[in-house]
């Protein structure tokens, strides 16, 4: 399997500086971050480790339960899948990835609901970025299946 490299060109200190993330193997794109817009509420265009971790989860995990729904005899249609990261302090200093919740709306034929949630649940676990995360101390999910 291929190794993707993303690169970040930064300047400045924490709070003044500001950097780009450039997606290098894809080259889809460079994106701002900025320390003071990560950590507050309106991200004003810029871009945080954190919303990159979502996609990567979000992504990763559609292409793991759309396998484990085939797995188990089903197709799917379509799945929204959308993962919200939560950045928090770290008692030991500084901060943390404290929370990760996985929300996914499937609609698949050749499964039923039961089905479903076992495979989202076994998607869950098997992903390669939700095993990346393990560290997080919590990696929630809500299934919702759609006939």
């Amino acid at each position: 399997m291929p190794t993707r490299t993303a690169r970040t060109a930064w300047s400045g200190g924490l709070q003044d500086g500001s950097g780009q993330v450039e997606l290098v193997s894809s080259g889809v794109g460079k994106y701002d971050v900025s320390f003071p817009k990560r950590a507050a509420d309106n991200a004003d265009g810029t871009t945080s480790p954190e919303e990159l971790i979502a996609a990567a989860h979000s992504s990763c995990y559609s292409m793991a339960l759309s396998g484990q729904i085939g797995n188990a005899g089903g197709t799917v249609q379509s799945l929204d899948t959308t993962a919200d990261v939560t950045l928090g302090p770290d008692p030991a200093g500084g901060f943390r990835i404290s929370k990760i919740k996985i929300t996914v709306i499937g609609r698949a034929s050749g499964i039923d609901e039961a089905g479903f949630l076992a495979a989202a649940e076994a998607a869950k676990a098997g992903c390669p970025v939700s095993k990346a995360l393990s560290g997080v101390d919590t990696i929630e999910l809500d299934a919702t299946f759609e006939a």
